[in-house]
């Protein structure tokens, strides 16, 4: 670990999935889960959509990312990490709070999926009517 640097937490979740992020003064690299983000999301569109907080506070490349996440899929493991990084920033620094609000990267994404009901197939679908 580095010595006599800040080290900043955040924690994001979406769907079922959670992010333990820590960002700490550096270069803008990022490591998920012990490895690099190229390897672990492959795709580049996923990484704009991680940068984004730190597009908006105008630090992009002034933090390396630490994150371990767990749960879900591609999806609720990004929006949990971009929720993470916007939440350590925020203890980085008060002066983030206003473009991180107004931005919407503060807020936690409410949408879980609708559990099943008995009677019924999945959560909404029922079994196939018959007249006779």
């Amino acid at each position: 670990m580095a010595e006599n640097k800040a080290v900043y937490w955040g924690t994001g979740r979406r769907k079922t999935s959670v992010a333990r992020v820590r960002i700490l003064p550096g270069t803008g690299q990022y490591t998920l889960n012990g490895r690099d983000f190229k390897s672990y999301f492959g795709r580049p569109e996923l990484q704009n959509y991680v940068d984004q907080p730190f597009k908006v506070t105008e630090t992009l490349g002034h933090f390396d990312v630490i994150a371990t996440l767990s749960g879900g899929g591609i999806s609720g493991q990004l929006g949990a990490l971009r929720h993470g990084i916007s939440r350590a920033l925020l203890v980085a620094g008060d002066t983030y709070r206003p473009e991180l609000k107004s931005a919407g990267f503060l807020r936690r994404d409410p949408r879980m999926v609708e559990r099943k009901k008995y009677g019924l197939k999945k959560a909404r679908k029922k079994p196939q009517f018959s007249k006779r």
